[in-house]
């Protein structure tokens, strides 16, 4: 039998043509696998025929929606995890479970590598190629854009000479990538980042300005997952789905931004992510009512390593997992329900319940009645104060 190699095909360009490269390049059999992470667009029935027109000698698809829904995306959702604060992840958290199906596959046909379409600009190259470092390290990752110096140019006449079945053309401008969190959107007249947003850009969300009714809901938490609306239960999956059409409807989760990548370089990057900005809003809403100052503060820098550590690829990473502990160990209260109002492109949190809540009415009060000791507060301040005090009077006495 010979050697295999498996390729994560998306269906596009760069993955078609990349089966004949890797095949021509490596001597070995290339397996298409297209792992389905609520991308949305073509049936993955054509993607997979594709595959096998396109030269692959096995094509498999799997459905992981709801493997990434439930274990990438709410592990996400606890972390509130927003790179640079305002990027929910949308593209590097659908990268361990490609990787990880990768190599399962790989594994199962007996393949001693595997493939990916990524340049070596991009941050996917190393999602990849690390998480199958961890997962599978006797595996061997080829990049065929990268490595085999495929530029778009040359493919497109590679597929043109092969006649290859490629919906796609020079003229689309656009970079993008998306799934069941986000679409991620780059290149054409995005790179000068003076150049505004048009319209066209968007799939998931609607224009915001346009006046319509504002929609609300309310959404159930249980320890950190979402598992109801409007009293409805439903799976971390289908919360998403809904959501992305409310919150899309209302033009929420816009975003524009200028990130940094792993490999050194800004890129301007615009994102729309309708559920994954009204679930991050709606959630740290009920962290604010369920957990304690301390652990409060001291999560938000957690989330922000975790963010940092997804987004540079290390999801199977070891302070990964042990930072997962210490997330999962804070939202043991965090439940309840979270009213939330969607309009004009914002989710504002409108109301809050939880019995595990922290908040409580006769100690906050102002009326007459209230549980608050005031006499207390003098002392308070006076002993809270006191470093402060005294190393101001050593700073007037050494002038």
């Amino acid at each position: 039998m010979a050697e295999r190699v498996v390729l994560a095909y998306s269906g596009g360009l760069d993955t078609s043509v990349g089966i004949g490269w890797l095949k021509d390049a490596t001597g070995k059999e290339v397996v298409a696998l297209a792992v389905d992470v609520g991308q949305g667009g073509e049936d993955m029935d054509d993607i997979r025929q594709r595959a096998l027109d396109c030269g692959a000698v096995e094509s498999i698809v799997v459905d992981a929606k709801d493997e990434f829904a439930a274990d990438y995306l709410m592990p996400a959702l606890k972390a509130n995890a927003m790179y640079q604060k305002k990027y929910p992840l949308v593209s590097a958290l659908s990268r361990p479970v490609i990787a990880r199906h990768l190599a399962i596959t790989a594994r199962n046909l007996g393949a001693d590598s595997v493939a990916h379409g990524c340049t070596g600009k991009g941050n996917d190259q190393v999602r990849f190629e690390a998480a199958i470092a961890a997962l599978a390290p006797e595996l061997t990752s080829v990049a065929p854009v990268r490595d085999l110096a495929l530029t778009r140019d040359k493919a497109i006449i590679y597929a043109e000479e092969h006649n290859l079945p490629i919906r796609q053309s020079a003229k689309n401008p656009y970079s993008i990538d998306k799934n069941v969190w986000g679409r991620a959107v780059e290149t054409g007249f995005l790179e000068d980042p003076w150049n505004p947003p048009i319209e066209d850009l968007y799939e998931y969300t609607d224009n915001p300005d346009v006046l319509r009714d504002a929609d609300e809901v309310v959404i159930t938490f249980t320890e950190g997952i979402p598992t109801a609306i409007d009293g409805r239960a439903l799976s971390p999956l289908a919360i998403i789905e809904e959501l992305n059409i409310l919150a899309g409807r209302q033009g929420v989760g816009r975003i524009d931004v200028v990130e940094d990548r792993l490999v050194g370089i800004k890129s301007r990057e615009v994102y729309e992510a309708p559920a994954a900005t009204a679930l991050i809003e709606a959630h740290e809403a009920l962290e604010a009512l369920t957990l304690e100052r301390d652990l409060a503060r001291y999560k938000r820098g957690v989330e922000a390593e975790w963010s940092n550590l997804v987004y540079d690829g290390l999801w199977y990473s070891g302070l990964k997992r042990s930072l997962d502990v210490f997330i999962d160990d804070t939202q043991r209260y965090v439940s309840g329900d979270i009213r939330l109002r969607m309009h004009g492109g914002r989710a504002v949190v409108t109301g809050q319940k939880s019995e595990q809540s922290l908040y409580d009415f006769d100690l906050a009060t102002y009326d007459t009645g209230d549980t608050f000791d005031q006499s207390l507060s003098k002392g308070f301040i006076e002993l809270w104060s006191l470093p402060s005090r005294i190393s101001a009077r050593r700073d007037a006495a050494s002038k």
